[in-house]
């Protein structure tokens, strides 16, 4: 078995680990990154990017790229007979605007320009176990998919962004949290004469061709490229998560989705693909002396709309930043404040969510706020910053008043 020696190995392609990769070679840090499948690759997304990921993009430089892409102007959302068009929110810091890119190019794009940043790519090479010596990881052992040569790539840190499964996560003893909401997604694309519209749409109130309500939200997101994403999640704490069948829920949201839409139930250009997702940081330890996890190994997926590719941006970029400093300082410690910055970032964000996903696993209480709210424009402009994590930083003390009046609303709902 031959081994190589780099400052930083990168196991995961995706969001998290071509951020982290990229800012890394920045730094001028000797970095390969590993990615299990060979590009183009797919997964299993909504393929929307919120102004958080719009951001984190411009900022690595492919703010260009992204507007050749098809943008959009927020949300539009539909529950019980009403239809509102919710704009991305004026902010200091975020642009008011989104887009929607398939996964199978926005990963590669990013990874590519990682490596043109200086980052070694190895695509189609898998990370099969961590290696270890004396409590410390040295990097891990790979093969490469196409050739079956195994080797070990030794690194004096290493960033663990191989997703929500993290295979050497698990090695190190990571593990989900499971009173944290775990989120269930399942999605498909058609063709659609609406793919250059510019809103993003969801349904708020999900029923079956009969009438009968259905657990989660269903969206439809055009992609500008005659096609749009079609997919339906739900929470675990929503009352019939265990017992859901996602392919059934599926196939009535496609049939029963809005008219204008035009999609052919039978006309799906691929099998939908569904996965799990771990939200709101709950998997720990996100971090060792000399590793970190990013994105979806740590579970940094937004319980509110599961989003995960801002966060996993904003992750690598964090992880990347305490690296070069341990690496410029000689420091080993900067990582240990990984978890600390992490919480003073998301910390309270990611609390008031959990809180108010265990809320809604209450039907009854989810009908009645989405009655109220979808009478309010106003009210659901402010929603959409919050479930987006748009809000200014003035705003967040009202928003944990609504927090707390939804708790009160909750315990006087019936079940």
């Amino acid at each position: 078995m031959t081994s190589e020696r780099h400052d930083v190995l990168v196991i995961g392609g995706g969001p998290g680990g071509a951020a982290a990769g990229y800012w890394c070679a920045r730094a001028g840090l000797d970095t390969v990154i590993v990615e299990k499948s060979a590009f183009p690759r797919d997964k299993v997304c909504g393929d929307g990017l919120t102004p958080r990921a719009v951001l984190q993009l411009g900022e690595m430089g492919l703010g260009g790229w992204l507007t050749t892409k098809h943008p959009n102007d927020g949300l539009r959302t539909r529950a019980h007979g009403i239809t509102l068009e919710l704009p991305w929110p004026q902010h200091s810091r975020f642009p008011a605007r989104g887009y929607v890119v398939r996964r199978t190019e926005l990963d590669e794009v990013v990874a590519r320009h990682a490596a043109d940043a200086g980052a070694t790519l190895l695509d189609g090479t898998e990370a099969t176990e961590p290696v270890v010596e004396d409590g410390l990881v040295t990097g891990a052992a790979v093969v490469d998919k196409a050739t079956g040569e195994h080797r070990e790539i030794t690194a004096r840190y290493t960033v663990l962004a191989d997703g929500a499964n993290s295979r050497i996560g698990r090695a190190l003893g990571a593990a989900r949290n499971r009173s944290y909401p775990m989120g269930l997604a399942i999605r498909g694309y058609y063709r659609s004469a609406m793919d250059e519209d510019r809103w993003i749409e969801s349904a708020l109130d999900v029923r079956d061709r009969n009438g009968a309500a259905m657990p989660g939200y269903g969206w439809v997101f055009p992609i500008g490229d005659g096609t749009v994403n079609v997919g339906i999640g739900l929470l675990s704490t929503f009352r019939d998560y265990r017992t859901a069948n996602t392919n059934h829920m599926m196939d009535e949201w496609v049939r029963t989705a809005p008219a204008h839409w035009g999609l052919d139930p039978d006309g799906a250009l691929e099998p939908p693909k569904g996965g799990r997702l771990p939200m709101a940081g709950s998997v720990n330890p996100k971090v060792g002396p000399n590793w970190v996890a990013v994105g979806d190994a740590a579970g940094f997926i937004n319980p509110f709309n599961g989003e995960g590719i801002d966060y996993a941006y904003e992750t690598g970029r964090l992880a990347a930043e305490l690296i070069a400093e341990a690496i410029a300082t000689g420091d080993g410690l900067a990582l240990a404040r990984y978890p600390h910055l992490l919480d003073a970032e998301y910390g309270l964000y990611f609390k008031v969510a959990r809180l108010f996903m265990t809320l809604m696993g209450n039907p009854a209480l989810l009908r009645e706020l989405t009655r109220v709210g979808m009478h309010s424009k106003t009210l659901m402009e402010w929603v959409l910053a919050i479930m987006a994590n748009l809000l200014e930083p003035d705003e967040i003390g009202p928003a944990e008043a609504v927090y707390r009046t939804v708790a009160t609303m909750a315990r006087l709902a019936p079940v």
